[in-house]
């Protein structure tokens, strides 16, 4: 990151201040580091990870991730307006306030917005010449090159789809469900362990049953988020509550309490909601109410139920997938603090299904598109 950041300065110290070194003091300061955690325990769950040039390449690729997430991160937040992220100004909103004082007034929020946009290009332009600067074996070459390409669109369609969900209005839980897959559940956590086992030269069968695993832990990953953005602590997740209510996120949270309320006649709770959800003006008494209609409608609690199973079949793939013990148990741990569980529920046990054909289709979320 570094030699980055020195490139970036030598080029035009302005540019590297202002947009080249807030890159890489975000990608650097803060976040879980799942995605790279995912990707090292599965190649060690797959028997890899043993040898220097292995290690070497694991380790490149999983500061890729965290670039990727970046520019994710950056540009997400500049589409919803976001003005914290992990306790600290957004991107955006520290550029503008840099320059609050420029002698063109109005000119600072333009400026935040493009800083931001350029930012997060350039983060991903850094994580994809580290891929493509590393030297793999030709398989896996071409193992890690599929992936890595299928997850940057996947990101950009998650994206998008969840923008035009807003604007439009939608409602529907499986858009819902299939958004959260996209956006989110697939470079989370699918993507990262397809990644490991890519680095690892795992057989079909393995890479078969991580990619299950984490298809499921990943979508669990953010219907936790879905709660956190009503019910969380900013003091604890770095962003204010309700930001998802006023933006008009189509989370599964709110289609789950929607389609809940419509086939009770809830007329209450759906006048709520189609009051609330998309609101600028939401205030805290708005989001109180919110907040009410999920609960009583049970939305919040049949998506915790729901977690709860997404992990438990998530832990059956692993446990199926014939890996490295030491190594699995690390992905259960993992798979746990993704989706915000503490213990798996035993009351929610099932047996594992087979795993659908890895590319992403629309019959790819069968196991986690169930209420």
């Amino acid at each position: 990151m570094r030699d980055r950041t020195a490139s970036a300065s030598a080029l035009d110290e302005v540019f590297g201040r202002d947009v080249a070194e807030r890159i890489a003091r975000f990608t650097l300061d803060g976040g879980k580091r799942l995605r790279s955690q995912f990707l090292w325990w599965a190649l060690r769950a797959c028997g890899g990870g043993q040898d220097h040039d292995q290690v070497h390449r694991a380790l490149r690729i999983a500061a890729a991730l965290e670039l990727i997430q970046t520019c994710a991160l950056v540009h997400d937040d500049l589409m919803d307006a976001s003005r914290l992220r992990r306790g600290r100004p957004t991107l955006h909103a520290d550029i503008t306030h840099q320059y609050a004082d420029a002698r063109r007034p109005g000119a600072s929020e333009p400026l935040g917005a493009a800083a931001a946009l350029l930012g997060g290009d350039l983060a991903l332009a850094w994580a994809d010449d580290t891929v493509a600067h590393l030297e793999l074996p030709p398989e896996v070459g071409r193992r890690v090159q599929d992936i890595w390409t299928a997850m940057r669109t996947e990101m950009a369609a998650g994206q998008y789809l969840d923008l035009r969900a807003q604007a439009t209005g939608a409602t529907s839980l499986s858009e819902a469900i299939r958004i959260a897959y996209l956006k989110s559940g697939l470079y989370s956590v699918e993507r990262p362990l397809a990644l490991g086992a890519a680095l690892a030269g795992a057989d079909e069968t393995a890479t078969r049953a991580l990619r299950a695993a984490g298809r499921s832990a990943g979508v669990a990953f953010q219907l936790r988020d879905d709660l956190h953005g009503v019910f969380g602590d900013p003091g604890q997740t770095g962003k204010p509550s309700g930001d998802d209510i006023r933006e008009g996120k189509l989370t599964t949270l709110v289609a789950v309490a929607r389609t809940r309320a419509v086939a009770n006649d809830d007329k209450a709770s759906v006048a709520v909601l189609d009051g609330c959800v998309g609101s600028a003006e939401l205030t805290p008494a708005d989001l109180a109410e919110v907040r009410h209609v999920l609960v009583v409608t049970g939305a919040r609690s049949a998506v915790e139920t729901k977690i709860a199973r997404l992990v438990t079949q998530s832990i059956h793939h692993l446990t199926a997938a014939g890996l490295e013990p030491r190594a699995r148990r690390r992905l259960h741990g993992l798979v746990c603090t993704a989706a915000g569980t503490s213990t798996i529920s035993s009351s929610t046990s099932r047996p594992p299904e087979e795993p659908g054909p890895p590319p992403p289709s629309s019959d790819d979320t069968a196991d986690v598109d169930r209420w």
